[in-house]
């Protein structure tokens, strides 16, 4: 299977599949004398034989987690995802339509590549089950110990366009071969959660439980989570990091404030820790209609929408 290698050309190196989502599921930073591995994905994953959504960096469009039941209304159309033909967790769709899909290749160098995915282009067989098509574009570039994605979302139709955009970033514990992964501290801003039932919103946010609150820094070991944070600061950017003490290295997660939602996940025994940014609340498409703030976004005809996400790996600055 086709596999692009992106590097600085200073030791940062970043390995993209193409036929897998356009997923970047290997980032190798270079910090001093040290390479720290920032992203966690199965040796097997570039042949194709695992989940796509287990491993790597998930692109999660046009929803982010789960749709109940599969189900929706769009202005006065009732929509039903096929679970034959669409990712599903359990009786819910989940992830969107493109991270198992091939995207194709617009461009690429030798520190850059910019991949493409359009709904009825490259998968024709989903299109009924959105109300507009669309055109997602993703641009990763490397420099230096950062990784940076660029996304462009296009509406191409006569229809609006509904949408939301998350990743899955999977990262890696610890940070250092020498270090503990019970011993990285998980950072993030969120001062409150959504109230979650089966992993579905009720539609209530609450103030953030003493267990999820990782304002002042929690320890992997002692976090286990799938939980939707919020209300991530009035700040134009948001930060989340993860912090490896003993190592003194960390990974910061950086993104602009329209992703308005921090999914915390923690795999269950395995190193590693999610922490999936989120333009809309899961299940988002169906609490709007209660008249709820989900951050829910809609794209008119011809409309175009850019946004960014950076991963930088770097000494722990006191």
């Amino acid at each position: 299977m086709d596999v692009i290698s992106l590097s600085d050309g200073r030791g940062s190196t970043a390995k993209i599949a193409p036929q897998l989502g356009f997923n970047c599921f290997d980032f190798q930073a270079r910090v001093g004398d040290e390479t720290v591995s920032v992203i966690d994905a199965s040796p097997q994953f570039a042949s194709g034989s695992e989940k796509p959504s287990g491993h790597g960096i998930p692109i999660l469009f046009p929803f982010p987690n789960r749709i109940r039941d599969g189900r929706f209304s769009w202005s006065g159309k009732d929509y039903a995802i096929a679970a034959s033909n669409a990712s599903f967790h359990g009786a819910n769709a989940i992830h969107g339509f493109c991270l198992d899909r091939p995207w194709r290749v617009a461009s690429r160098g030798s520190d850059f590549v910019v991949g493409s995915f359009q709904l009825s282009r490259d998968a024709p067989d989903r299109s009924s089950y959105w109300p507009a098509d669309f055109r997602i574009e993703v641009r990763y570039s490397l420099r230096a110990a950062t990784l940076r994605a660029d996304f462009l979302i296009v509406n191409p139709s006569s229809d609006p366009l509904p949408w939301g955009l998350g990743t899955h970033p999977y990262f890696k514990l610890p940070l250092s071969a020498n270090s503990r992964a019970s011993r990285c501290l998980i950072e993030a801003p969120a001062r409150q959660e959504w109230d979650l039932v089966d992993a579905l919103p009720t539609g209530r946010r609450l103030p953030i439980s003493a267990s999820k609150d990782l304002r002042d820094g929690a320890y992997f070991d002692l976090l286990k989570l799938d939980d939707v944070l919020t209300d991530l600061g009035a700040g134009p950017t948001v930060e989340c990091s993860i912090i490896d003490e003993q190592a003194g290295l960390e990974v910061r997660q950086r993104f602009p404030a329209e992703f308005r939602e921090l999914v915390v996940y923690t795999p269950f025994n395995r190193d590693a820790i999610c922490l999936e940014p989120y333009t809309c609340v899961t299940d988002a498409i169906n609490i709007e209609r209660r008249g709820i703030e989900t951050g829910w976004r809609v794209l008119t005809p011809g409309g175009e929408f850019r946004t960014w996400i950076e991963i930088t790996a770097g000494d722990v600055i006191a």
